[in-house]
């Protein structure tokens, strides 16, 4: 490659919306630098694989994209280009990663990716898995990634320790961004146009930023600011917690209008013996509370969840109880997964089941959970919805939207619909979109 070749970055993610967040801030940081993304790993001067730890698929399938990977890297021109792991499985793993996976030039956690376009420079660094949240975020650059909606982390890392979850470890303890810091990075995407924020966090109901007069602010208080701005037209949050859910941020499902009626509030099990084994630190009866709570306020609210099946110790009456649970709650939509045991967390520690035990309980599971969203949708045929249109569809004047309920709405239309809000008719439903009409 030519010294006035154009500089090219390839980042793949992997997991869950933050890392999204995180390789557009990445994508940022080179930016200045010359460099522009491409999606092609042949062409690119750095690949970066910003990672998940939170399964152990997920991790294997790191190790396994690192190796195809490198065959496409080597049959480049150059050959040279840096390699680098990033996210969770970096922060987790990282001398692992120099022993199974040499190829691999640099290596960098959630909390110091800012670092990374330094290491590259200096050539003096090879890991850097520092927990640095203060100074990562005073020394990122943010420009939007999108034409109309854009994710923003509010609140990293965790303090509840869930014995099967790596999050603590992988992201560190809880930090709240100021409501400062948080306006000036929605201005920065305001001028490139976007209207919807989503805010996100491990715990994002347990934000708890510093406001005016450097007093803490919690999330329902950030909310009412973001919606002082005119061009923002919607607001989403995720994921939740359901011991945050206090009383302010249930009443600003009501009286912030600009808050979609969507909440993901994971209770992984409807059992409180697992939910105690578990550490979640609340029972079944105080999930069905805040649901309860939640709804008297805001009756169409559309409800997600996330559940684990088989967790070490789980009977078929355990099973039975999140069954039960599932069938009360009645969930838009919900994201479940066979218990994965994970090096490090106290559940490791535990017997886990036998795995055909829960492969038959998760597709049970995901069967009834499937049954509900598929119900769900078809509730909207023949209704009117308002949908924010953000990128184009598959086919010819095809565009796809988000419903106010997080649904995916597409529709044809002979001009471009992108940016735009409108109501549409669902003519039919199908078990994960809605097809609208204008």
């Amino acid at each position: 490659m030519s010294k006035d070749s154009p500089k090219k970055i390839f980042i793949k993610s992997y997991g869950c919306q933050m890392n999204v967040y995180d390789s557009n801030r990445i994508k940022n940081l080179f930016e200045p630098k010359g460099y522009s993304e491409t999606t092609a790993v042949e062409e690119a001067d750095i690949i970066i694989l910003n990672t998940c730890h939170i399964r152990e698929k997920a991790v294997e399938k790191v190790y396994s994209d690192i190796g195809r990977i490198e065959k496409k890297r080597l049959k480049a021109s150059s050959g040279k280009a840096k390699f680098v792991v990033a996210g969770c499985v970096a922060q987790a793993e990282g001398l692992e990663i120099k022993k199974r996976a040499p190829v691999v030039d640099y290596v960098v956690g959630p909390q110091s990716y800012h670092n990374l376009p330094l290491m590259i420079e200096n050539k003096n660094e090879f890991i850097n898995d520092e927990f640095l949240q203060n100074e990562k975020f005073k020394n990122l650059i943010f420009k939007s990634s999108n034409k109309v909606s854009e994710f923003i982390s509010i609140q990293e890392g965790c303090d509840k320790f869930c014995t099967f979850c790596v999050v603590p470890y992988t992201r560190g303890a809880e930090f709240s961004r100021s409501v400062k810091e948080i306006k000036q990075e929605i201005r920065n995407y305001i001028s490139d146009g976007i209207q919807e924020v989503i805010l996100l966090g491990q715990n994002v109901n347990a934000y708890h930023g510093e406001g005016k007069n450097n007093k803490s602010v919690d999330l329902a208080y950030l909310m009412n600011v973001i919606s002082e701005f005119d061009n923002i037209k919607r607001i989403r949050y995720m994921t939740s917690h359901p011991n945050d859910m206090n009383q302010s941020l249930i009443d600003a499902h009501l009286s912030n209008t600009k808050l979609m009626p969507f909440l993901h509030l994971p209770v992984q099990s409807g059992s409180d013996k697992i939910l105690k084994k578990m550490n979640r630190k609340h029972t079944r009866k105080k999930y069905f509370e805040v649901i309860e709570k939640l709804k008297n306020k805001r009756p169409d609210i559309a409800l997600s969840s996330d559940f684990i099946v088989g967790f070490p110790g789980e009977t078929d009456k355990d099973f039975y109880e999140t069954m039960d649970l599932i069938k009360e709650v009645k969930f838009a939509i919900a994201y479940s997964f066979m218990y994965s045991p994970r090096p490090g967390t106290p559940a490791y520690k535990l017997t886990d089941l036998d795995k055909s035990s829960k492969k038959a309980r998760l597709t049970a599971l995901q069967s009834l959970l499937k049954e509900q969203q598929i119900e769900y949708n078809r509730s909207f045929e023949g209704k009117c919805i308002e949908v924010l249109f953000d990128r184009e569809g598959r086919y010819k004047d095809q565009y796809i939207g988000r419903s106010i309920y997080n649904q995916s709405v597409f529709t044809n239309s002979k001009k471009n619909l992108i940016g735009k809000i409108y109501n549409s008719k669902i003519a039919r439903s199908t078990d994960f979109a809605l097809e609208g009409v204008i």
